[in-house]
Parts: C-alpha cells; sequence; structure tokens
C-alpha cells in the first residue's frame, strides 16, 4: 500500500514538474524575441539575419528583432546569449568564427558545448581563396610558388585572430607547407580595403564579404575551399582540385539558444528557423551569396559543431599559435 502511494505522490510530482515546461512551451512565444547578431550592423551576417528575423517573427507571430553586439570577434554578443535567461527570447545568430574562437580560446567566458542549446543550422557555403592584383598569382600553384620563395613576405588577413580567415590561412600554411604571415583586423571591413590598396596579398574571405570585388575584377580569385565548385565561380578550382588535398571548409550561419532552454521550445524554433530558412527571401540571400541550405534537427547541428571544434582545435595546436 504504501509502495502505490510513494508511486502515486512520485507521479504527481513528476507531471507538477513537467507542466511548467509543456505550458511554457505551448503558449510560446507571447512576447517578442531578441535575435543577438554578435558583429556590427551593415555586415553580410547582419544581412542575413535581418532576413531571418523578418521571415521567423512571420512563422512565430511575434516580433524577431536583431540587437547588434559587435567586438571580441563575436565572442561578445556570443557571451551574452550565454548568460542570458534560458526561455527562447534570446537567441544567437552565429557563424563558423563562433566555434573557430573557441577552437583558439579567444574567449573563456563560455563553453561552446555547454554553454548553448544548438536550434537549427540553416546554410553553408564555401570561403574564396583571393589575391591583390599586384601579387601577380593566377592560381594556388602560384602562391605556393611565391610563399615557398619568399617565406613570410606574404601576408593574409583576416577579421580578427581566431576567426575562420584566420584559421582557413593557418591551415592552408599546414597543408600547403608554405610560411605566410597573418594580419588581423577588427572585421572583414578594413581587412578588405588593405587587401584592395596591396597592404596585405591574401584573404581566405567568406563570399558576402567579398563577393562585389570578385564580380568586379578588383581581387584575383584563386581556389574555392568547398568540396564542389561554386555555381557562382564555376571556373574557380576546388582547394583539392587546385592540388591542396583534404581542404574542405565551410562558413556557416546557424541559430543558438542558452543552455536549459526547455526541449519543447528549441523543437518549436528549430521548426519555424527551418521553414524561414526554406522562404523564398532567406533562401534567395544564401542562394546569391554561393551557399547550400540546411534543414535539420538540433542534433545535427550539436554534431556539426562538435566535429568542427575538433577540425579547428587540431589546427590550433599544429600551429603554436598563442592568441592570449
Amino acid at each position: 500500500m504504501h509502495y502505490f502511494k510513494h508511486i502515486r505522490r512520485y507521479a504527481a510530482l513528476t507531471v507538477a514538474c513537467v507542466m511548467p515546461v509543456l505550458a511554457c512551451a505551448q503558449g510560446f512565444p507571447t512576447k517578442p524575441i531578441k535575435l543577438v547578431v554578435p558583429f556590427a550592423a551593415g555586415g553580410g551576417t547582419d544581412s542575413i539575419a535581418r532576413d531571418m528575423a523578418r521571415t521567423l517573427s512571420e512563422r512565430l507571430g511575434q516580433p524577431v528583432v536583431v540587437e547588434n553586439h559587435g567586438g571580441g570577434g563575436g565572442s561578445i554578443g556570443a557571451n551574452n546569449v550565454a548568460h542570458a535567461s534560458p526561455d527562447g527570447y534570446t537567441l544567437l545568430f552565429a557563424t563558423s568564427t563562433f566555434v573557430t574562437n573557441a577552437a583558439a580560446e579567444v574567449s573563456s567566458n563560455y563553453d561552446v558545448e555547454k554553454s548553448f542549446a544548438p536550434v537549427a543550422l540553416i546554410g553553408r557555403g564555401p570561403l574564396l581563396v583571393v589575391a591583390n592584383k599586384d601579387l601577380g598569382a593566377k592560381s594556388i600553384a602560384d602562391l605556393r610558388k611565391l610563399a615557398t620563395e619568399r617565406p613570410d613576405e606574404i601576408n593574409f588577413c583576416s577579421a580578427g585572430s581566431g576567426s575562420i580567415n584566420h584559421l582557413s590561412g593557418e591551415l592552408f600554411k599546414q597543408k600547403a607547407k608554405v610560411q605566410m604571415m597573418h594580419v588581423p583586423y577588427k572585421g572583414s571591413g578594413p581587412a578588405t580595403v588593405d587587401l584592395l590598396a596591396g597592404r596585405v596579398q591574401v584573404f581566405f574571405a567568406t563570399v558576402p564579404t567579398i563577393l562585389g570585388q570578385v564580380k568586379e575584377g578588383r581581387v584575383q580569385l584563386l581556389a574555392v575551399t568547398g568540396a564542389q565548385r561554386s555555381p557562382l565561380f564555376p571556373d574557380a578550382p576546388t582547394m583539392a582540385e587546385a592540388g591542396v588535398p583534404d581542404f574542405n571548409i565551410s562558413t556557416w550561419w546557424g541559430i543558438l539558444a542558452p543552455a536549459g532552454t526547455p526541449a519543447p521550445i528549441v523543437q518549436q524554433l528549430n521548426a519555424a528557423v527551418n521553414e524561414a530558412a526554406s522562404a523564398d527571401l532567406v533562401r534567395q540571400r544564401l542562394t546569391n551569396e554561393g551557399a547550400d541550405l540546411f534543414a535539420g534537427t538540433p542534433e545535427d547541428f550539436g554534431k556539426a559543431l562538435s566535429a568542427e571544434l575538433a577540425l579547428w582545435r587540431g589546427v590550433v595546436k599544429q600551429s603554436g599559435m598563442r592568441l592570449d
């Protein structure tokens, strides 16, 4: 008899604990949602995030408001979300730099794998390897030859230490067995300005950053870093085709919530984000920037984050870089 009373009490407690979570999920959302973009307003990532916010608000029936928290290579905005209330009302619009920063230990205020609940990965796109025209390199083979002949004289720029541009350059040095100097900037904008001016020679750039300059012929496109050629530039070889095997690198865009966000809310957000990403506005934006759409579960995104973290930690370790 006492056993059954204990079971009933346990069941009642379980229901009492679960009910608020379910009620919270069923009523979600009841107020505006903040989508934190960890970069300054006006860049390529910000533009994609604003298209996503607009479309997502239609799916969720509440305003989705973009808040820009730039600085620290994206770590300031990520830190804000990591320490926000885990209720689904504060989300992070992350890019690959979210993981490369962690691999390079740029920030220790949060843990990529423990401080966040992955919601959805929405798209992936290659980087474009471009050179200043005065360098005289027309191909990856040319760049390797020049870098071999002039070790540490050729500079590659990035949007900051620990960024996807930076670690892609380090990976290239390792795979191609060349020495090049890294020059970090506070964002892709100033890096692009100095590339065009010839103060730096090479940039492993995201498509949104450098697309206009490539189309206008202001920089020399050497290769794309994806597994396949880009439909935007079908004549540009992949890194593997250009003689650098195992160089399949992409940047990505995705949405994360703080760790501890109830699973029903994460699932609801995942469904809404997947729908929003496939809507014309966001799909067209990503396609125009050479990205492939991705629709998957929160678990899929979590696995992708773990795999990338392992890859970039390996690159950082081999490079022996010290960023602190």
